[in-house]
């Protein structure tokens, strides 16, 4: 007969209690079952592994080796629970990530946030990238996964769709546009524009839309991160097209946002190597992430339909990125 591991719990709690009584208020479970328990090991083991003295159960003298080894098999259960108690926390595990700009401003930390949550103890390495600096990344073995805001074709990485965005238009308060409730291409060429730049991921989408409505447009500051095009935009040094991801989460930077009548969406991805899965935690991190992204763009698809049904949207005025 083979022991299983709830018997060798309750030969161990009769060791130590002393009584079937005693043995089952450590293991919270009624008298009855214990000593019917105890009773089959001893019938299917052929020997008697305790003996009654003065209403204590003993053990006997042939089942003390078994007791030793018994407390062993406990003793490596235990430690495989602490194990696995400490892998639910993530002690000792780093997961090491990256994400583009746009994608790591607001919604990576909000992300990052609530995978600390499930697991406290776990550390995170995190680094922005430019999208040319992420296949070195994954195939230096630099980090486990990228939020990417572009699909690169290379045999080695992976792409996984993460979650749809759109544009939005962001211009300082006092200016004449501030107080729109939406914009259209045509309105948006009109005013000297920062960071837009037919080359990027997000500026080809609106500048493919300038193309096709033959419009002319001036762009005389091209800055590449969000702080910097949200410092020029405040200054009411021109207007920025920027993605929604870059806006949701954030608090007000005193700056509004308008949508973009024109069509803009876009597809985001997260990448990985193509000959490694992904660990549980980042598979974790990347459903979070993507709730958290889809979360953002529903929030700010509600607010532009409600405008276009002439509601108030309420003007949240917050900075976003002028380049992916």
């Amino acid at each position: 007969m083979g022991l299983t591991l709830r018997q060798i719990e309750v030969i161990r709690a009769v060791m130590i209690a002393g009584t079937i009584a005693g043995a089952a208020r450590l293991m919270n479970v009624a008298q009855p079952g214990v000593s019917r328990t105890m009773k089959h090991i001893e019938s299917a083991l052929g020997i008697k592994l305790f003996v009654k003295r003065a209403g204590r159960y003993v053990p006997t003298d042939e089942a003390r080796d078994i007791f030793a080894q018994l407390q062993e098999v406990h003793r490596k259960v235990d430690d495989l629970q602490s194990s696995i108690r400490q892998l639910e926390r993530g002690r000792g595990v780093e997961l090491a990530l990256g994400s583009v700009p746009s994608i790591a401003n607001a919604m990576m930390p909000q992300a990052i946030a609530g995978l600390m949550r499930r697991y406290p103890d776990i550390r995170i390495n995190f680094d922005i990238l430019r999208i040319e600096e992420a296949i070195d990344y994954l195939l230096l073995g630099k980090g486990e996964l990228v939020a990417m805001s572009y699909h690169l074709t290379h045999p080695s990485i992976t792409f996984e769709p993460l979650s749809k965005g759109h544009l939005v238009c962001i211009a300082a308060r006092e200016h004449p546009i501030a107080g729109r409730s939406r914009i259209s291409a045509r309105e948006i060429a009109e005013h000297p524009l920062i960071g837009i730049d037919p080359r990027d991921p997000y500026g080809a989408i609106m500048a493919g839309i300038f193309e096709r409505e033959k419009l002319e447009y001036r762009t005389p500051i091209r800055a590449r991160f969000g702080t910097t095009v949200c410092a020029l935009v405040k200054r009411n040094l021109g207007i920025a097209v920027i993605d929604a991801f870059t806006v949701g989460g954030m608090a007000d930077q005193g700056l509004a946002v308008i949508p973009i009548s024109e069509d803009t969406e876009f597809q985001t991805y997260v990448a990985y190597r193509a000959d490694a899965a992904l660990s549980s935690y980042a598979e974790r991190l990347v459903t979070t992430l993507r709730r958290v992204m889809d979360d953002s763009t529903g929030r700010s698809r509600g607010g532009r339909d409600a405008e276009q049904n002439g509601m108030e949207d309420g003007k949240n005025g917050i900075c976003g990125i002028g380049k992916k």
